[in-house]
Order: C-alpha cells, then structure tokens, then sequence
C-alpha cells in the first residue's frame, strides 16, 4: 500500500537548467490539473490537447508558455500530469517551479517520476533502470541497447523464466500439499525443466562483461616519465588541445581525462603525470606521480611511452616493467628525432603523423578485444546477481533432484530461485534497493 509521500503531487523541472529556448516543468499527481487552472489564463483543460497561454503571477502575466495536459492512467507516471513548456531562461524557469510549488505541490526527489512509473504499472524494473542507462549513455551503441530493455527485451525473457520456475514449483507444492489427487512430477522431469531454465539464464549472464564494458566504458591510461610526448598523444588523440604542453619537466601534475567513442564504446583517455623519483620532486608533483601509479593499476589498457631519441633509459625500464603486464601498448615517442627504430614499440610522431592512425588503431583492435560478444540481453551488476542467485538456487533443486530426494526439499531451492527471479523485473524488491536505483536518477525524471 502506497503512504502518502507516494500519492502527493509533485514537481520539477525536467530539462536541464540554464539558458535555451525551451524549458519544461513537470507535475505529476492528483491536484496537476487543479494546480494548472490557479496559474494559467487557459481553463477546464482536457487531456489530449495542446494548449497556448500565459502563467500567472497574483494576476501578473509571467511568461508565455504552452501546456500539455496528461489524465491517469495514460501519462508517463500514471498520474494525472502536466508539462508546462516556457522559455529556457534560469530565472523564469525557476519562478514557475516556485510558483507551482506555492499552489501545494512537492519538489520531487530524485527519479520520483520514473519511481511512480514503476509503482503504478507503467514500466517493471528493468525498464526503469533502462531510462537511467539511456539518460547516461556514452555512445550511441549503448543508447541502442538500452532502449530494447525500455521496450522489455529483457523484461520479456525474464518473465517467461519466472513463469516457467512458477510453473514447476506450483506443480510440486500441489503434489505434496495434495498427496491423494495431485500426483508428483517425475524427477527427469524436474531435471529437465530445470536444466533448461538454467540454459536461459546462463544464456543471459554470458552477455555480462559486455555489458559491463558497453556501460562503464575502457579506461585508457597514458604513462612514462616526464617530457616522453604524453600529454601531446593526449591531444593528438582527442583531435584538441586539452593538456597544456611545454618542455618543462613535471607540467602535467594533475589528471586529465577525456572520453571518445571507439566503435560504441566509451572510452575514457586518460593523461597522468609523469613518473619519476628524484630530490627535485615537489611536493605538489608528488602527489600527481601518486594519482598516476593508481590510475596505471586501475587501467584496462595502459599506452607506455618513452623518448626513442634519447634512448630506452634504466627509469623507462623501471616504469615498463611496472606495466607490462597490463593490456599494454608499447610507444616510442619522437620519432622525428632520430633514425633509430624499436621492433617491438610502435614509433610515433606527432609532428610528422608517423604511424599515428596505426596506434589509433592499434588501440581500437585492443578495445575491441576486451571479451566483447554481440549483445543480445544488456543486463546492470544488480540484475546480474539476482540472475547469478536464481541460478544458485536453482543449481541447488538440480542437484537435489537428481539425488532422488524428497520433493518438498526441492520445492524450498525452487521457491528461492522464484524470489530472486522477482528481483530483477520488480516483483519483490525492497525499500533499501528501490530508493538506491532511483537515487541514481536525476530529479525531474
């Protein structure tokens, strides 16, 4: 049963604020269309229809606007809603915000639009989470994705399993609850059903480290000692130029990362401070060699850099070896330089563009190759572990089954893997979980 927080009319403002031609602001819940008749010069409005006039302010005209009515349920929340379209500026977005929520409205929290979605029907779990993956989408590869799981691709094969493991479980407890006239399933029968649930899920969890790469992206790191060409690959590879560079020793002292996309993936490139020790080291240098070192472990692939004009010195050594046994590109920068050539590094130039779109590609081909598969199911770590538990429990009923054991035991395995299944979609979910996805939403959604 819904508590009130859950029933009041809320508000928002739904498009991002600043200065831009349209702004909207949202209201959802049971006094929207009494709300909209106090501060419109439009009456009685229907839903369905589209209207032109002017928000009022103690009979002061504000702004011109239009407003899009919505009745319950045929609205995004299921409520009664309206939108309120008024020109992009931060003052006058804000007044209106200020003066729907004089007329008795609450600001929303965070995703509260998407979480009265969910509450009322409109969309499962995964749906909802499927509006948080496209708002954050990277690339247009993973917006793709998301979007078949906001129109139910995995909500739909979640739900046939749900419906299968219900099936068998009613099938048992009917059988032991009713010994007399329900006879029990036999157990290859048991074993079968379960072994081909468990064939669906494992189907949908093999898509699980593509999915964790399409949805937090590759981090590529740069790293070498001081003046070794870094922050200028940096640059070159961004096509701008982000990182200031000098031939000073120790400019890059802070983090800079940027994030491009390589085949619809997001891949964030990151430029670290140089590497090195020495008594010349400040104190603020320090601290950017720290955060260098903890990116570097962190990396999925790491681009190694080093001075080929002045050779492969003992600390590019020292640093290599740190590194090598990472995802690692080794690069000889400078390569305009000198004559010499390394066979086992890719020789650059970023004043000549020697061999520059071949470490491109290069790290394309290493992006590419981080287990990826073609994703038919993009699945979140949460629903991944709901998915990873029903298997548990399922593997448990298996084994249970094919030991012969008695029936009533097996229907407790079953019963388990039911609950977790529920997770996913929503079916059963606690406050702590629901509060914490919608957390991560931001307000106005």
């Amino acid at each position: 049963m819904k508590n009130a927080y859950e029933t009041d009319t809320i508000a928002a403002i739904a498009t991002p604020v600043g200065n831009g031609g349209v702004s909207i602001i949202r209201i959802s819940g049971s006094d929207s269309f009494k709300i909209i008749d106090k501060i419109f010069t439009s009456k009685n409005l229907n839903a369905g229809q589209i209207y032109h006039g002017r928000i009022l302010d103690n009979n002061e005209q504000l702004d011109e606007v239009i407003v899009l009515p919505f009745k319950a349920p045929r609205s995004y929340t299921g409520e009664d809603i309206i939108e309120i379209q008024c020109h992009g500026g931060i003052h006058i977005t804000k007044k209106i915000l200020d003066i729907v929520l004089m007329q008795g409205a609450r600001y929303a929290g965070r995703g509260e639009f998407t979480k009265r979605a969910f509450l009322n029907g409109k969309m499962d779990l995964s749906q909802a989470e499927a509006v948080l993956d496209l708002i954050h989408a990277g690339t247009e590869k993973f917006a793709q994705q998301s979007a078949k799981n906001l129109f139910g691709k995995l909500s739909i094969e979640v739900g046939k399993i749900r419906q299968q493991i219900m099936d068998l479980l009613s099938r048992i407890i009917a059988a032991v609850d009713f010994p007399e006239d329900v006879a029990e399933p036999e157990y290859e029968y048991i074993e079968k059903i379960l072994e081909e649930i468990l064939g669906k899920i494992n189907h949908i969890l093999s898509f699980s480290n593509s999915s964790n790469i399409f949805r937090q992206g590759i981090k590529i790191v740069l790293a070498g000692r001081p003046n070794v060409g870094k922050s200028s690959l940096f640059n070159a590879l961004l096509n701008l130029d982000r990182a200031i560079v000098t031939d000073i020793a120790g400019t890059t002292r802070d983090v800079l990362q940027e994030t491009i996309d390589i085949d619809g993936i997001a891949a964030t490139i990151i430029d670290t401070a140089g590497i090195r020790e020495g008594e010349d080291v400040n104190k603020v240098e320090a601290i950017g060699i720290d955060y260098s070192k903890k990116y570097v472990q962190d990396a999925d692939i790491v681009l190694f850099l080093y001075d080929i004009s002045e050779g492969f010195t003992l600390d590019d050594g020292e640093i290599f070896d740190s590194v090598k046994h990472k995802n690692c590109i080794k690069v000889a920068a400078k390569s305009d330089l000198t004559e010499k050539r390394d066979n086992d590094s890719i020789c650059i130039s970023l004043k000549t563009g020697e061999n520059l779109e071949l470490l491109r590609d290069k790290i394309r081909h290493a992006v590419l190759n981080q287990n990826l598969t073609e994703i038919e199911f993009i699945t979140n770590q949460r629903q991944q572990k709901c998915l990873e538990e029903t298997k548990n429990a399922l593997i448990n009923a298996l084994i249970a089954a094919r030991n012969k054991e008695i029936q009533d035991l097996i229907s407790i395995d079953v019963k388990s893997a039911l609950m977790y299944i529920s997770e996913v979609s929503g079916e059963v979910i606690t406050d702590e979980i629901l509060n914490n996805i919608f957390d991560n939403f931001c307000i106005g959604k």
